[in-house]
């Protein structure tokens, strides 16, 4: 595995908490940068930083809640629909807290879209808010985090199987819950639930085929909810496609135990909360088939031997990343470079004929990694912060 350097992207930017960067779709050269208190900032790429402007601000919902570096809370994620150089829609993850805050379930995921200002194409409108989705949230973390269009032109949602421990709702193997689940809609059509007085519109379409659209809809919550794509999955907090395969990967954070990343298929099931990682974790169903992890990691090394990659590094809450595809670093193309958001370690894989034949630290530095981010040319990036660190972007590079 060739070894990665950082290099600061935006010296002059000092960000809250970045958790998420991506480039406009609209030949603009403008990145937009997801704070998760609240806002989504602009910054021109190749800039110092400076130039900021505020696209959007929704601090005021208290959508974050001060509770430590890994909370599972607040502006999460930005997606931007596939038409957005002339439609101007882009969707958000965000969380809210309900106004009681009190029952077992105190908060939700929200699934926004909106629209770009018409007299500004630096501003959102916040008025054009039209809500999509949204999934009851029973604690603080595990709450997902990421929506985006894959190559199919549908929205595809991750969402965590709702916190505290061990998974107390057992959602991850519940298929009428959409928590622990990577959901897919379509937001340019309409479908319908229910029957009779009880049908309703839903404000977007569930593609023909999901894997449960041939399940009849029931009464109440013990139907299979059709949004689902894959499920048995913890907390994938980031996602992302290989332009090159069309291979989609997550990695999914572990409990106590295991790190894994995952290639997400349709109609997947990735066992938790009956396994974590490839090892047992709860009693399920005997002779239940679950899809192993592509690769996965332990949180001490006096593990590393009950684990099929022995020599990986460890670490404590995995970040997904991207397989490089850009044109500045040949030696890096075909490697999926992920990391460990507690160590700051780097790593990548090499992924061929349905096995992983090569992995490895590409590099070890102290900084805590957020997420990746992916520029139009293919290049990567990396967001930090920590309780002790303001957040800053680096570019990935070779030495």
């Amino acid at each position: 595995m060739p070894k990665v350097k950082l290099r600061p992207t935006f010296p002059a930017l000092t960000l809250d908490r970045p958790v998420w960067m991506s480039q406009a779709p609209d030949g603009s050269d403008r990145f937009f940068v997801v704070e998760q208190p609240g806002r989504i900032l602009l910054v021109p790429k190749g800039s110092d930083g400076h130039q900021v402007k505020e696209f959007l601000n929704i601090v005021d919902r208290g959508t974050y809640i001060e509770a430590g570096a890994n909370t599972g809370i607040g502006l999460m994620g930005l997606a931007f629909h596939p038409g957005f150089k002339t439609n101007g829609l882009f969707y958000i993850f965000y969380s809210q807290q309900n106004s009681n805050r009190t029952g077992p379930f105190p908060g939700r995921t929200v699934i926004s879209e909106f629209k770009v200002s018409p007299d500004n194409p630096d501003h959102a409108d916040l008025a054009s808010e039209r809500v999509l989705l949204e999934a009851p949230e029973p604690f603080r973390n595990n709450q997902g985090g990421q929506l985006s269009f894959g190559p199919d032109g549908f929205l595809y949602i991750t969402l965590g199987d709702g916190g505290a421990n061990n998974d107390p709702f057992n959602s991850g193997q519940n298929t009428a819950s959409l928590l622990s689940k990577i959901l897919r809609i379509d937001v340019n059509a309409r479908s319908t639930k229910g029957s009779g007085k009880n049908k309703k519109e839903l404000p977007y379409a569930i593609p023909a085929d999901n894997p449960w659209m041939g399940e009849k809809d029931m009464g109440g919550n013990s139907g299979a909810r059709k949004e689902t794509y894959a499920w048995g999955l913890r907390n994938v907090w980031r996602f992302s496609w290989d332009h090159k395969t069309g291979n989609l990967w997550g990695g999914d954070v572990g409990e106590g135990l295991w790190e894994e990343v995952d290639l997400i298929v349709k109609g997947g099931n990735y066992g938790w909360c009956v396994r974590e990682g490839a090892h047992h974790f709860k009693p399920g169903p005997a002779g239940a088939q679950y899809i192993d992890p592509v690769i996965e990691y332990p949180h001490q090394k006096g593990m590393l031997g009950q684990s099929q990659f022995p020599k990986h590094g460890i670490g404590a809450c995995v970040i997904g990343g991207y397989v490089y595809r850009g044109k500045k670093y040949p030696a890096l193309d075909g490697i999926y470079i992920y990391a460990d958001f507690v160590t700051g370690t780097i790593f990548g894989l090499r992924y061929e004929g349905g096995q992983v034949t090569e992995y490895g630290t590409l590099l070890e530095q102290p900084k805590n990694i957020v997420s990746f981010a992916e520029d139009a040319d293919g290049e990567l990036y990396v967001l930090t912060f920590s309780e002790r660190d303001d957040g800053h972007i680096y570019s990935i590079e070779l030495p």
